[in-house]
């Protein structure tokens, strides 16, 4: 899991949700029967949770991560978001990309085995517990992989020469707020 305290960055941008984000393995025989459940896990609870499962494969890093969810949420603060549902928003904007479909193409969830971010806002603490008995807790996958990386976004030798895949994503993601 990581410690979204130990970014004091939520305080300064006025961000008061409260921010869980886990790893998991598992796999996904069908992603609408996952849905599913995780929309059941929701509807017991109360309104205004978001849970989101992401591929971790196209994380690059804790950073990077975060990065893409504060400016979802600060997206949807400021009525500059481009998606109805913030989980959504989240990520278009870890994905850098203006479109929906294409955010999805890279972040959303495939049948077969899977490595996973699931991003909870506002959610009670038990729901890391449910999540857990649908998938195997495994904070591992949030070590990212640069060859894999590299070809998601398209990434050249020359930048990586330059800058890390991680602040090169951050990037990508700071530039689509500037395009908007």
């Amino acid at each position: 899991m990581i410690d979204v305290e130990n970014f004091n960055l939520l305080d300064t941008l006025d961000i008061n949700d409260n921010i869980e984000i886990v790893g998991f393995k598992g796999n996904i025989d069908s992603i609408p029967d996952i849905l599913k459940k995780v929309d059941s896990i929701k509807s017991n609870c109360c309104d205004g949770c978001i849970i989101q499962l992401i591929d971790s494969k196209a994380i690059a890093g804790e950073k990077h991560l975060l990065h893409g969810i504060i400016h979802g949420i600060l997206a949807f603060k400021r009525n500059e978001n481009l998606a109805k549902d913030l989980g959504i928003e989240i990520c278009v904007r870890i994905s850098a990309q203006r479109q929906i479909s294409k955010a999805l193409e890279i972040l959303g969830l495939k049948e077969g085995e899977m490595e996973i971010v699931a991003i909870l806002i506002n959610c009670p603490d038990y729901f890391i517990n449910e999540l857990s008995n649908i998938f195997n807790r495994d904070d591992s996958v949030f070590t990212p992989d640069s060859s894999i990386l590299k070809n998601i976004y398209n990434i050249s030798d020359e930048e990586l020469d330059v800058m890390e895949i991680e602040n090169i994503l951050i990037d990508k993601t700071s530039e689509l707020i500037v395009e908007l």
